[in-house]
């Protein structure tokens, strides 16, 4: 008999635990602490040539050039991958600028395109040919059309994590295509009043930048033909990317929301 009770013991114990356990999962998936993989990541982006590396940054071949957005993490990340001709820099902060991933990666005939706040603080020896664009600026650089687009939090405050004119996102026109990488920000006018975009970057990561929902809500006002969700890293774990595109296909299913892995295993 005493096996017996061991027995049931030990199942009771198993029983228990499994729904413990499930319960931690669902509350951790709840709060965004386990990311689960978006059930349509795709492989590619169905309109242009783009690597994603991890959160901002990412790897895009346009008009004959090869552009790195916001390299951080080190060269080592971008092995396997061709070296930079031209690079964008968003913002001042360390998941955007990394002087020291910029110095290793950049060469003598890198152009890298700076807000003025990000080549205040970039030492001197990068190597390679800095632009500094303010907000609302044009510029053509190696044959590519680059737009500097406010990036800001709403409410506008002193004391935000991102105020209006310190940092840029980005439209860069080549090959007869518009890419609007947005950098940290809101849903922002300047950003609804985007016209012809073929492919927007957009981040959705409170309490930096806005929710699945405001993100939703710009990506509709201004429509672009396909919406990547990029820089979705959260502080509780990661935004519903999955939602999002259920939300922006709810209200415009002619727009075409494509997953890409921004936080592959690398």
């Amino acid at each position: 008999m005493k096996w017996i009770v061991g027995v049931i013991a030990v199942l009771l114990f198993l029983i228990v635990a499994f729904f413990a356990f499930n319960n931690y999962i669902y509350n951790q998936k709840q709060k965004g602490g386990i990311m689960e993989n978006p059930s349509q990541t795709v492989e590619k982006s169905s309109l242009i040539d783009v690597t994603p590396i991890s959160h901002a940054t990412m790897v895009l071949k346009m008009g004959g050039q090869v552009i790195y957005t916001d390299p951080v993490g080190g060269a080592q990340i971008f092995a396997g991958e061709e070296a930079p001709t031209l690079i964008l820099v968003t913002d001042i902060h360390s998941d955007h600028m990394d002087p020291t991933t910029l110095k290793d990666i950049s060469k003598e005939d890198t152009t890298i395109v700076v807000p003025q706040a990000v080549a205040d603080q970039l030492p001197k020896d990068i190597p390679g040919n800095m632009v500094v664009m303010k907000n609302g600026d044009n510029i053509t650089e190696k044959g590519i059309g680059l737009e500097a687009i406010p990036m800001y939090n709403l409410p506008e405050s002193p004391t935000a994590f991102h105020t209006k004119g310190r940092g840029n996102g980005y439209v860069i026109s080549a090959d007869d295509k518009r890419v609007y990488v947005a950098g940290d920000t809101d849903d922002i006018p300047e950003m609804r009043a985007l016209k012809n975009i073929d492919v927007a970057f957009i981040p959705m990561n409170p309490p930096y930048t806005m929710d699945i929902e405001r993100a939703a809500s710009a990506v509709v006002a201004f429509k672009p033909k396909v919406v990547h969700p990029y820089h979705y890293r959260t502080p509780n774990g990661f935004s519903d990317v999955n939602k999002f595109k259920e939300l922006v296909n709810a209200a415009d299913p002619s727009i075409k929301v494509e997953l890409l892995n921004f936080y592959p295993s690398r």
